[in-house]
């Protein structure tokens, strides 16, 4: 049954965003095979850019999830977009996480809890995914955080 996945994440509150135009000269996602890579999403809200500045200097730990969070919405959105269905998941392979923050700072895989959690709490066990989170000095339009994704397709 088509739009179980959109039904989720209803049931849990949350709505996708639109998804984001490219920022530069780049494609959003691309399918190769059975593998989606969804280029790098910021904190971009339906056009409105979020979470401007540093994890654990403008941000707490909790607030920088919540900006890992709508990255993850993003990486949805764009999903879809390449797919139109996000029933066509087969699973979510691999998130890399990029954290604004000072340089001793070093809770980045808390900071990225806040996607993958919420890929758990999407998909069950199919949002189980392999990750890798970092600190960076910066980010693109001073972001707090930045993730990218490859998702595995039907």
């Amino acid at each position: 049954m088509a739009g179980q996945i959109e039904a989720r994440i209803k049931e849990l509150g949350l709505e996708l965003p639109d998804a984001p135009a490219p920022a530069g000269s780049y494609v959003q996602h691309y399918q190769a095979g059975n593998l989606l890579f969804v280029a790098g999403q910021i904190t971009f809200w339906n056009g409105e850019v979020k979470f401007q500045g540093k994890v654990g200097q403008d941000y707490s730990i909790e607030e920088g999830q919540e900006a890992a969070r709508v990255c993850a919405l993003n990486i949805l959105a764009q999903a879809k977009d390449a797919l139109g269905d996000l029933d066509k998941i087969k699973r979510i392979v691999k998130l890399s996480g990029f954290v604004n923050c000072p340089t001793d700072f070093d809770a980045h895989p808390k900071v990225i809890n806040g996607a993958s959690d919420l890929m758990g709490e999407i998909f069950a066990e199919k949002g189980k995914h392999t990750r890798i989170a970092m600190g960076a000095g910066s980010l693109p339009l001073n972001v707090a955080v930045e993730i990218d994704a490859i998702i595995e397709v039907e």
